[in-house]
């Protein structure tokens, strides 16, 4: 199973009868599963079927479903307020000749707000139904193409990832391999430093020197740090290998990253090991902002 993006676009437009629309699908990165519906009436007597799809087919991300429709050869029907019209034109004639004026005419009191209303025409209640079943034949069909794209999306993450962990894998072996990382590269930069220190004064405590020596060579030690960033890399590939919704796990290997290669480059003690620690936060840095995008 391939991992899936979170991001993707897709739409599928159809019709029935008078009604035409078209159903667009949109979604981007989250930490959860977010689905936002934009449905007209009377199309939103179907947003809970809608909401449970979408539901179904995707695990998390942030999806916006926005539904455009058109009615098509539906005139709409204007009615007349006779009661109000008539109301309207005595009180409006008494008024022209206590004031006189020329009496009010036909066009003048029809403009008047409230005479005249404007009716959408009634809706055909099976007409309406399979307009309705329509839309959610075209919200699959979106979704299928929504789905595709996210999972095409998530194969081209999925092998940048797989080159990060190779650069990961690569560097930690060779701070692993790191020449001052032996016992004797250690040893000879102690005793350079011991040999600093008693050129300074007299009175130092030899034994006191040596234990401290032991000390510091046992902090400087970052084999468990390379020993956790190896298991890392064989989980993170397991991860991926694996697929399906696995970006939470994802992100959470990369904060497990990034914690010991600022532990490996914090205990480094020399300029190659640093230089090496740099360079393995980057690479852990680049794979967890594509961990981000994954599903």
């Amino acid at each position: 199973m391939a991992a899936n993006s979170m991001t993707g676009f897709a739409r599928a437009a159809g019709a029935s009868g008078a009604w035409r629309w078209a159903f667009e699908l949109k979604s981007v990165n989250a930490k959860g599963l977010d689905l936002r519906l934009k449905m007209p009436p009377p199309f939103d007597r179907v947003e809970a079927e809608a909401r449970a799809r979408l539901g179904k087919a995707l695990a998390r991300g942030t999806c916006f479903a926005t539904l455009t429709v058109q009615r098509e050869g539906s005139a709409s029907a204007p009615r007349i307020d006779e009661a109000a019209l008539a109301a309207l034109a005595a009180a409006a004639r008494a008024a022209a000749e206590r004031a006189g004026l020329a009496p009010p005419t036909m066009d003048g009191l029809i403009a008047v707000r409230g005479v005249v209303e404007v009716a959408e025409a009634e809706d055909d209640e099976p007409a309406v139904a399979a307009a309705c079943a329509g839309a959610l034949a075209s919200l699959d069909e979106a979704l299928t193409a929504l789905t595709s794209a996210r999972r095409t999306e998530g194969e081209a993450l999925t092998r940048v990832m797989r080159e990060r962990l190779d650069a990961i894998e690569a560097l930690t072996l060779a701070a692993d391999a790191n020449p001052a990382r032996k016992a004797e590269a250690i040893r000879a930069r102690l005793a350079e430093s011991v040999a600093a220190l008693m050129e300074q004064g007299r009175g130092f405590d030899e034994n006191r020197l040596h234990q401290e020596a032991i000390l510091l060579a046992t902090k400087a030690d970052i084999r468990e740090e390379l020993d956790r960033l190896k298991t890392h890399v064989a989980a993170a590939r397991a991860l991926l290998e694996e697929g399906g919704a696995i970006g939470r796990r994802l992100d959470f290997l990369a904060q497990e990253f990034s914690r010991e290669a600022s532990t490996l480059s914090a205990k480094a003690n020399d300029v190659s090991l640093t230089a090496q620690g740099l360079e393995l936060r980057a690479q852990i840095e680049q794979f967890r902002e594509q961990a981000q995008n994954i599903e």
